[in-house]
């Protein structure tokens, strides 16, 4: 027996500590679905508040600023480490399985168990290693300061949130609710940032009076109180210390455009072996990959910035250090931007200012966005099992064939489509994603992008479940 397959055989002595959600015992009512949906909601939301017992109060840039709309996470909470762990494991064991590393048959039911578990497993061993690196690195104040039994206590508090998001994930994935729990966290995570700074109650002081935070807010309470009113809607919409109007309507935009491009498919004609005369159609969407390329290019930009603001700081006077990136911390939030270096060119121009002045910056990080994205989406449908070979073989297990074609010319005909869909699709979001960050889109281009593809996922299982109930809800 080949050491890919041991692998697996490895896991199971260790399947009986690894957490588990049982399959349910009976088909669960759409109205139950939606109640533990909204359940499992409301278990994160009260995370996010809860803050972590034991850190030192610290005024540092907060190094992970970039990485925590995809981390679904909070800072200085117990849901510090968000969804990370899970992501990363559930990523690296499908590009190990798509690459044939470790061997998977995911016919076989012991072998997907294995694998679930696996992932798990090295999930939790992430939420550990990355507690541990958060505490030793300083993010939560001087280790001597916090004391032994304050470390681990915090790592403590971080691994425990990180097995309650994997049984989270699991238990709405198992069929209990609707969607998975990285899609809900994260959909829910962007969307809070989007209404709060629309609506946001907080004042800030800018020297020429108090203004609300919120954009809406700001807009009516500037109108009621400026003399001049053509001033004051100038102020609202183009203000630049905070969110204005112009970024809530680039940001309303923006939403239109994604779920308008969600709906560009080609429908391929299939029918059965087997039953005579049966007949269906195989989308093949402009999305192929869903958001998968914008998660990958956004996880390697933000670890990038990750370990070059904490290069920089330690060793901002040695030449390849600032060629990686050149960082500089703003005074009115705990956020660092990329002022030079690689990290710099990578990252989205804040102004149409910055695009004037230096255009090299905006060509470069347009062109960077686009391959990347493309080149993601190819990969992806490799490790992932979305290929022309893999779909063509699903298609044969199934006794299904395209119209009009043998089995052995389906590979042929499906990598007309397949990789093109893919490397266009990951182009278009990534043009989608340049085109939020240009206009100033609230929640930046990526966190819309993920918004807008998970709530239209969420439609889509609304949908179904319509369907599989004949058409009618039953609450």
């Amino acid at each position: 027996m080949s050491e890919k397959v041991r692998f697996l055989t490895l896991i199971r002595p260790l399947m009986g500590i690894i957490p588990e959600v049982s399959n349910p015992d009976r088909r669960i009512q759409f109205r139950d679905k939606i109640v533990w949906t909204a359940i499992t909601l409301f278990i994160y939301l009260v995370c996010c508040q809860i803050p972590l017992y034991g850190i030192s109060a610290t005024k540092n840039a907060d190094p992970l600023y970039w990485v925590r709309v995809i981390m679904a996470s909070n800072r200085g909470t117990v849901m510090e480490l968000g969804i990370s762990p899970i992501v990363t494991s559930s990523m690296v064991m499908q590009l190990l399985a798509g690459s044939k590393v470790i061997d998977v048959d995911q016919s076989l039911k012991e072998d997907r168990a294995l694998f679930q578990g696996a992932q798990k497993l090295f999930g939790l061993l992430i939420t550990i290693g990355e507690a541990v690196a958060y505490v030793v690195s300083g993010m939560y104040g001087d280790l001597n300061t916090i004391g032994t039994l304050g470390a681990v206590m915090i790592i403590s508090q971080l691994f425990f949130a990180g097995v309650m998001v994997i049984i989270l994930d699991e238990f709405l994935q198992k069929g209990y609710g609707l969607g998975s729990g990285i899609s809900l966290f994260i959909a829910t995570n962007i969307c809070e940032s989007i209404v709060w700074r629309a609506f946001s109650p907080t004042t800030i002081n800018t020297g020429k009076g108090m203004e609300f935070e919120g954009a809406l807010i700001a807009l009516f309470h500037m109108l009621m109180t400026r003399p001049s009113k053509v001033t004051a809607l100038r102020e609202a919409f183009y203000r630049t210390h905070a969110p204005n109007v112009m970024n809530l309507m680039a940001t309303v935009l923006v939403f239109l455009v994604v779920i308008y491009f969600q709906g560009f498919k080609v429908d391929l004609s299939i029918r059965s072996q087997t039953m005579r005369g049966y007949q269906n159609v195989y989308p093949i969407k402009l999305f192929y990959t869903s958001n998968i390329p914008i998660i990958l290019q956004t996880a390697l930009v933000s670890n990038l910035y990750f370990f070059s603001q904490l290069l920089y700081r330690r060793y901002r006077t040695y030449y390849l250090v600032n060629l990686l990136g050149q960082w500089q911390d703003i005074d009115s939030s705990s956020q660092s931007i990329p002022v030079g270096g690689l990290a710099y060119y990578i990252s989205p121009p804040r102004e149409l200012k910055e695009i004037v002045n230096d255009p090299t910056h905006a060509l470069i990080y347009i062109v960077f966005v686009l391959l990347s994205c493309a080149l993601f989406a190819k990969t992806w449908i490799e490790v992932s099992g979305q290929s022309s070979k893999d779909v063509a073989k699903q298609l044969r297990d199934q006794q299904m064939m395209l119209q009009g074609h043998r089995y052995d010319s389906m590979v042929s005909e499906l990598n007309r489509y397949i990789p093109n869909a893919a490397a266009l699709g990951g182009m278009c979001i990534g043009a989608l994603t340049i085109l939020a960050d240009f206009l100033g889109a609230i929640g930046s281009g990526t966190g819309i992008l993920l918004a807008v593809t998970i709530i239209y996922q969420y439609f889509e299982a609304f949908y179904k479940e319509k369907n599989d109930m004949g058409g009618v809800f039953l609450f």
